[in-house]
């Protein structure tokens, strides 16, 4: 049965405080051994009496011979959980193939490429590990990709291919990756519109634990990073490992225990029938999964945090204060009114004024225009001139707001091109915000949109795009090919029209929102520079939202904008220091009508954007720190210099609670051994409530403490009411 395997090959990537033990094993198809923190340095032997010392034993009922599934899991190898691989050939053939390592290869940081000979147990540091595997048999070739990055984190792909004489229908290419039997806990994400990113926990229990997004886009309900660790894990302690499948259309993640004492955690596309069919010759590439690990959760961030911040994508740490007018104006477009805002945003020292919905073809409510990217002639008779000169000329950029692959019944562009609307056959999909999606896989759909996009980029000075994404993708068939399912392919038409912009107009920023956050993944990050969270302003919940979409995305990247006094969205009302203050933990901005504001608060928010202007150099490049303190009721936010000279914290109440008797509040990501006076940030009016603890001192000068006392003792928090928070500053002496 493996007679043809070559002999056992191990490669040990290490560094960045990460290792990645692999393994060619019996089986001769690469396999996890182990992944996670660093296992030290590991000559030959020790790499291959590590392999043969974590070797399972064979016990009664097994297979004859005791071969690990792999990390594409084949059921050939006697695996009895969720395969790998599965598709077939038309006869029904090649629905289980042996994938066997033919060539190892590791490719450098500094790009220097080494062949690892097959048999030889080996080494390496950060960089990428190519396997080539193949099933001639079959008809296949698989390549494993699987890079230890700058923040040691780990990402891992699967590019299969197609070497046989027939067709080959593929239903899934997943990768799965060991897990140690003491992680019996599994936190991930879920929502809805407008409580997106909520957490939930569960013991792991046997068998598969399922996440599937059938929505065509990331989801709103998208796990956002699957973490298993011993029960009881926190943000700042516990050995953690996650996975992220950074698919931004259909998506899928499970965790699966099977009796036999096998643990794993993996991921990939979720296809639809049909969906990929390779010719002979033809490849399919899996989407990148994500894995990192930590001491706490806030660890496990801060690898994909330094991951992303590596990409040439990454956006400056100078990021613009902004102000979106939609919930100034909405449709509701008229030239004096959008002049006005723009005076005081400069007066309040914003640097970014976008024009949100409503400003192209017939666009004036959200039923007919999507789709024409023309400046409406009724709107703007002038065209969008006077605003954008007005808006640069005082020294602010100027964004645009567009939903390019969406389109209205009631279009130019739909009643010339029906054929261009994604539907599973003659049948029209179920309306969604009175729109349907444009099969931007149709080479004349996507070059309307880009010529169209690229004509305004090119005669207006927007360098900032608000790119909306407002309704589910199903029933997502290219009506051209009698309605054959095209999700994923439209998903990779769309981030190919945003690096054509971008490759085009350089320094162009991209926003991704998606009805708010229905559209952020680690892909996206490749393609986009700015994150909308949620549609959701409210400062209450925006402390559950903001912070776990920051367990993978870093703050630089999340849109976090001040809101109206009133919600508009929850009807709750809170002070200007609470929505501010709340507004500082990502890329600031507002998005509340200012002309209507009183002047004391209006001045308040100057203080606020002037003190965010301060501290973003911090803000915007230091680890993030997270808490729940008071079983809750109040969260820590926070952020601290990777130099350790600096952090700032938000100390937010939300409930009343324990908190409210004192308790401590202790200050983590600071140098034990270095001496930091800790003060409160008081910026305009104080939080409600707040009763001072006597380490805030006479005239708020604080107190001086070691590190180590400040995160093993704590302070004593101060009181608040509700929805309320207070700054609290810490710096090296």
């Amino acid at each position: 049965m493996t007679a043809d395997a070559p002999a056992t090959t191990t490669v040990h990537l290490r560094g960045k405080g990460t290792s990645l033990l692999l393994t060619t094993g019996l089986a001769g198809a690469p396999s996890v051994v182990s992944w996670g923190p660093d296992l030290g340095a590991l000559d030959a032997a020790a790499l291959s009496d590590v392999v043969l010392g974590a070797r399972r034993t064979h016990l009664g009922n097994d297979p004859d011979v005791i071969l690990e599934p792999g990390l594409v899991p084949g059921g050939w190898t006697g695996w009895s959980g969720r395969p790998g691989l599965v598709g077939h050939r038309p006869d029904g053939t090649a629905w289980s193939p042996r994938l066997i390592a033919r060539s190892i290869s590791h490719t450098g940081t500094d790009g220097c490429e080494r062949e690892v000979a097959l048999g030889d147990a080996v080494e390496l540091g950060t960089g990428t590990l190519t396997i080539e595997t193949a099933d001639d048999e079959a008809g296949l070739a698989l390549r494993l990709e699987i890079e230890l990055t700058v923040g040691g984190s780990l990402i891992a792909r699967g590019t299969l291919t197609n070497t046989g004489d027939t067709d080959y229908e593929l239903a899934e290419l997943s990768l799965a990756l060991p897990l140690p039997l003491e992680a019996d806990e599994l936190l991930d994400s879920t929502g809805r519109w407008g409580t997106e990113r909520q957490p939930q926990r569960r013991p792991i229990s046997y068998g598969a634990d399922v996440r599937e997004g059938r929505h065509g886009r990331t989801g709103f309900d998208h796990p956002t990073l699957t973490v298993a660790g011993e029960h009881g894990f926190g943000f700042g302690h516990g050995q953690v490992r996650g996975l992220h499948v950074a698919a931004p259309g259909n998506n899928r993640t499970y965790v699966e225990r099977l009796p036999e004492g096998y643990q794993v955690m993996g991921g990939g596309e979720l296809l639809l029938p049909g969906e990929v069919v390779l010719a002979p010759g033809e490849s399919y590439t899996g989407p990148w999964l994500h894995l990192t690990h930590g001491e706490g959760l806030d660890e496990a961030a801060d690898r994909l945090h330094q991951w992303a911040r590596s990409l040439p994508s990454t956006p400056s740490t100078d990021r613009p204060v902004t102000l979106n007018v939609w919930e100034a104006v909405t449709f509701d477009h008229r030239l004096p009114k959008l002049l006005e805002l723009a005076d005081e945003a400069a007066r309040l020292g914003i640097e970014r004024y976008v024009l949100d919905d409503g400003w192209f073809g017939s666009r004036r409510d959200d039923t007919k225009g999507l789709g024409d990217w023309v400046v409406s002639d009724e709107a703007w008779p002038d065209g969008l001139g006077p605003l954008t000169e007005h808006v640069t000329d005082l020294g602010m950029q100027f964004g645009l707001w567009f939903e390019p692959e969406m389109v209205n019944l009631d279009s130019d562009v739909a009643r010339a091109h029906p054929e261009w609307i994604l539907t599973a056959g003659e049948r029209l999909p179920v309306p969604w915000r009175h729109q349907h999606v444009l099969n931007l896989t149709i080479p004349g759909a996507w070059e309307h949109v880009h010529s169209q996009m690229d004509a305004l980029l090119t005669e207006y000075p927007i360098s900032y795009i608000k790119w909306d994404h407002n309704r589910d993708v199903f029933d997502g068939g290219d009506a051209t090919r009698g309605g054959r399912a095209v999700v994923g392919a439209q998903t990779r038409a769309a981030l190919a029209l945003m690096d054509r912009l971008r490759a085009d107009h350089p320094g162009l920023e991209i926003e991704s929102c998606s009805s708010g956050g229905g559209r952020i993944d680690l892909e996206m990050v490749r393609h986009t520079q700015r994150f909308w969270a949620s549609d959701v302003i409210d400062p209450h919940e925006r402390h559950t939202i903001v912070p776990w979409t920051e367990q993978v995305i870093p703050p630089e990247r999340i849109g976090t904008h001040v809101a109206s006094g009133r919600s508009q969205t929850t009807g709750r009302q809170h002070d200007l220091s609470f929505r501010a203050s709340t507004a500082l933990w990502g890329h600031m901005g507002v998005e509340w009508d200012l002309t209507a504001e009183t002047q004391e608060d209006r001045d308040d928010l100057g203080r606020w954007i002037a003190f965010y202007k301060e501290q973003r150099g911090l803000l915007l490049t230091g680890r993030i720190i997270r808490d729940e303190v008071g079983d809750g009721c109040a969260r820590l936010h926070g952020v601290a210099a990777r130099d350790g000279s600096a952090a700032l914290y938000e100390l937010a109440v939300l409930e009343r609670g324990p908190l409210a008797l004192q308790g401590r509040v202790r200050l983590r990501g600071l140098d034990p051994e270095a001496r930091y006076r800790v003060r409160p940030r008081i910026i305009g009016s104080p939080p409600a409530g707040l009763i001072a603890p006597p380490w805030f001192g006479d005239a708020g000068e604080g107190v001086v403490l070691p590190g180590a006392v400040l995160e093993r003792v704590g302070l004593t928090a101060p009181f608040m009411d509700p929805d309320q928070a207070v700054l609290i500053e810490a710096v090296r002496v």
